[in-house]
């Protein structure tokens, strides 16, 4: 049997500009702090703490004082910054570069719509960190549209800013501004601030699904990202099986196969995978 992982799989730039952080910061001090996972991967978040990183949520933040903290790549919203200059906590930022761009839009999309009554708009997962922190450069007054089923949310009388989650899928996003286009009796105005690698990834991800007989798709169950590109590669090839961090699979799934893919999400790290294929 041919174990073939997949090039193009592995974490994405942002993700590797924080762990890249993270790890920078280890080397010099014992501990960090990381306000969240760092990446929705718990085998990579048990790899970092065993270094020292230290997750946190924003209750343990408020107590904290005169330390070192890691803003992951998902970003965090206005109330963050404020809280640790308060306590004199230092930040090491590793916000995507795509998210700070993003979170600067937005700022500018509601200071716009504050002088017109409209309103901003986000298509994301509700909760999800990213969407926090995007949401907090409107003070917490966006709406959150998670698919189309929530689009009666919007006043389709008033003007109009939208924007997407940077990891969200594609199509659907596209969907969602067709379909407000049509309803909308006032000024509409869309952006497209999808993650080019995540809408990349389906292409590379599809071409690679075709040429194996097993797709093995390794994910964090809480990574949105993975959820996305494993139903988009089950589509392709329905001999595809979502593998969490564990790496645990049933044999059943390989018999007849001739050739085995790894993949996974942008999430997903590199050596995960290269540990599932020795295990096979």
């Amino acid at each position: 049997m041919n174990v073939k992982i997949d090039n193009n799989a592995g974490f994405c730039f942002g993700v590797v500009k924080a762990i890249a952080a993270a790890e920078e910061e280890l080397e010099h001090h014992n501990s960090l702090y990381c306000l969240g996972d760092i990446v929705h991967n718990s085998a990579e978040v048990d790899r970092l703490r065993k270094k020292g990183l230290q997750v946190i949520d924003y209750k343990d933040l408020e107590s904290l004082r005169d330390t070192r903290v890691l803003i992951r790549a998902h970003g965090e919203p206005p109330s963050t910054y404020a809280t640790a200059k308060s306590q004199n906590i230092e930040l090491v930022d590793a916000t995507c570069p795509m998210v700070l761009a993003l979170q600067k839009k937005i700022k500018q999309g509601y200071e716009e719509m504050r002088q017109c009554g409209g309103q901003v708009v986000i298509f994301g997962k509700v909760g999800h960190a990213e969407v926090v922190g995007l949401n907090g450069q409107t003070e917490g007054n966006a709406i959150i549209v998670s698919s189309l089923s929530d689009i009666d949310k919007i006043d389709m009388t008033r003007p109009i800013r939208l924007y997407s989650q940077t990891t969200k899928n594609r199509e659907e996003y596209e969907q969602l501004i067709s379909e407000i286009k049509k309803r909308c009796q006032s000024d509409v105005m869309t952006y497209n601030t999808l993650c080019s690698r995540v809408a990349n990834r389906a292409k590379e991800l599809e071409e690679f699904a075709q040429s194996v007989d097993v797709v093995l798709f390794v994910s964090g169950s809480n990574s949105s990202n993975g959820k996305y590109l494993y139903e988009y590669c089950k589509k392709v090839q329905p001999k595809t099986f979502f593998v969490t961090d564990d790496c645990k699979i049933d044999k059943a799934w390989l018999e007849g196969a001739e050739t085995v893919g790894i993949t996974g999400a942008t999430s997903t790290p590199r050596w995960l995978m290269e540990d599932l294929g020795r295990c096979i």
